[in-house]
């Protein structure tokens, strides 16, 4: 599907895949068996640019388009979703986020930051609150020129690794306020009263920093409220809308390295006298794979031309993250399938990536959700309420 690619594009989508072939897929499975965060792969990211891929240059940014980020999105998740992830929540959850929604201060002070020196996070998800964020318990409250906020977060990445967390909290009581009375601030990492407890012990995504983050009367002043007090929810929102994209993107690159990894031990497999890429039943596995590739491929480049065009998203890309986090599940477990009992072990990489992929249909989300905010859009009906 490059044909419609212009040839910078190629050129950031070449770039991307000998970039992740050397430096990240060689580190992939040591990372995951250890639950090692990628220290020595950190800076690499950031000399390259693509923990700013999409950022303007005057903040720090390479100033790559829409697609040209996906592109460099979904190498990261063909040879390291771990990888991928703190990525895409530090650009698209966070950085993008600071960009639309920032003061001039705030993005002078946090993007070149983003680009080129430590990770954002993004608190939404609390440990009683994930698919309805309206019912968060964290909450900020005025003291003189200040806010102090308390409360928890649960499986923030970047939570515990970073520089920043854009933490929204309850700055109204429930039922009162506009947006659900909901704010959002950016809070230093290394404020007096933030801790981040690292999540081990995690199905896929070992390499990534998972946390749960408890804020302890953390003060910040006034400047570091990221748009107006109501707007949390609203800037909340948004922010899903490239976060959505970004793990799109991601997952299509499970399926390219699942259909990848399939055709190689295919080929190289001898059954019967003869390699198992002869088998009808293993090519109808492999022509599965590919058919959930191309059309993944297919929605996530749709959500970057309307993106660049600038209308619209939010449906567009909450069929994306639906169809292409559930593809990469798919896609993975039929490369098991096409490696049998090896698949199951990780001399192979088949099986990390469907630990990998599993994540995908449960956080930004859920695939349920997602199917009641189409439900939505196609009746007029609200499911949630």
């Amino acid at each position: 599907m490059d044909f419609d690619l212009s040839a910078e594009q190629q050129q950031v989508w070449a770039l991307a895949r000998d970039f992740c072939d050397a430096e990240v897929a060689p580190r992939a499975r040591e990372l995951d068996r250890a639950e090692a965060f990628p220290d020595e792969l950190l800076p690499k990211l950031f000399e390259v640019g693509f923990l700013g891929g999409p950022i303007p240059e005057e903040y720090g940014g390479m100033g790559l388009d829409y697609l040209s980020y996906g592109l460099v999105v979904e190498e990261l998740g063909r040879t390291d979703p771990s990888i991928r992830s703190l990525v895409s929540v530090n650009v698209g959850l966070t950085a993008l986020t600071i960009l639309r929604w920032g003061t001039e201060e705030q993005k002078r002070e946090w993007l070149p930051r983003l680009c080129r020196e430590g990770l954002g996070a993004f608190g939404l998800t609390e440990p009683g609150a994930g698919s309805d964020p309206s019912s968060m318990t964290t909450g900020a409250s005025r003291d003189g020129d200040d806010w102090i906020i308390n409360g928890a977060k649960m499986f923030i990445t970047n939570g515990s690794r970073g520089i920043v967390t854009i933490v929204f909290a309850r700055t109204e009581p429930v039922g009162s306020g506009r947006g659900h009375g909901i704010t959002a601030f950016l809070v230093p990492q290394d404020a007096p009263g933030y801790e981040g407890v690292p999540i081990k012990g995690k199905l896929g995504l070992r390499a990534g920093d998972t946390a749960e983050v408890v804020l302890r009367d953390v003060r910040v002043p006034d400047s570091a409220r990221l748009g107006e007090v109501g707007d949390g929810l609203k800037i909340a929102l948004s922010a899903l809308d490239s976060g959505r994209y970004s793990l799109a993107a991601g997952a299509t690159g499970i399926c390219q390295a699942a259909l990848e990894a399939a055709v190689r031990y295919a080929d190289e497999r001898i059954q019967f006298g003869r390699k198992i890429s002869s088998f009808q039943l293993v090519q109808e596995l492999l022509a599965e794979i590919y058919l959930d590739l191309e059309a993944a491929r297919a929605l996530y480049w749709k959500v970057a031309w309307k993106h660049m065009k600038g209308e619209r998203h939010t449906i567009e890309s909450s069929v994306a993250k639906t169809f292409c986090s559930e593809a990469a599940v798919r896609c993975a477990d039929r490369a098991v399938q096409v490696h049998g009992g090896y698949g199951y072990v990780d001399e192979y990489p088949v099986a990390k990536l469907l630990r990998d992929a599993r994540v995908l249909t449960l956080y930004e989300g859920t695939s349920q959700v997602q199917r009641l905010l189409l439900g939505r859009h196609l009746t007029g009906e609200n499911a949630f309420t």
